[in-house]
């Protein structure tokens, strides 16, 4: 049973920064990409970042390119989100999920399985 449990949310100022951890267990973690998505009330869910298997292919989306950072321990089973210069429309439920296989996509439909999230709330 694949568990992906992720911490580190919480309410920041605007132009803050955050780092968010996942801790991932009951799959040989390394050999799969990780992503991290968001959801924010009323909205769909949306790709922030993801990263193959091997740390040496990181995807971003947009909104997110040059402030967020993607990274991951493989010897730990951890993936991590740095978030600076944060904005309000930064805020959402962002969950990490474990990739189909080894290289990253920026698809949902291509994540096999996802933790349950946590809040980040920015205010301005």
């Amino acid at each position: 049973q694949v568990q992906l449990v992720e911490s580190g949310g919480r309410l920041v100022q605007a132009g803050g920064s955050l780092s968010l951890s996942c801790a991932a267990s009951g799959r040989t973690f390394s050999a799969y990409a990780m992503g991290w998505f968001r959801q924010a009330p009323g909205k769909e869910r949306e790709f922030v970042a993801a990263i193959s298997f091997g740390r040496t292919t990181t995807y971003y989306a947009d909104s997110v390119k040059g402030r967020f950072t993607i990274s991951r321990d493989n010897a730990k089973n951890m993936v991590y989100l740095q978030m600076n210069s944060l904005k309000p429309e930064d805020t959402a439920l962002y969950s990490c999920a474990l990739g189909r296989g080894p290289m990253p996509t920026m698809k949902g439909e291509d994540y096999d399985y996802w933790g349950q999230g946590t809040q980040v709330t920015v205010s301005s």
